[in-house]
């Protein structure tokens, strides 16, 4: 019987490690993300205010 519940301990573990790995890669990719559109805005700055304008103009059309 304890070798069953030590197996499904180190299921768990192993599951754990697995969640956290997938969160740092997760958090590293929209880090990296963030840096691409900050680079994006600063090399095409007329496209990033018109980009802007447009998301404004979506939140506003959709309020209630």
């Amino acid at each position: 019987m304890a070798e069953p519940e030590s197996q499904a301990d180190a299921s768990q573990q192993e599951r754990s490690e697995t969640d956290a790995e997938r969160r740092r890669r997760r958090a590293q990719f929209l880090r990296d993300l963030a840096e691409a559109r900050e680079l994006r805005d600063r090399v095409q700055p007329r496209r990033a205010k018109v980009a802007r304008m447009r998301h404004a103009m979506r939140m506003r059309t959709f309020r209630w």
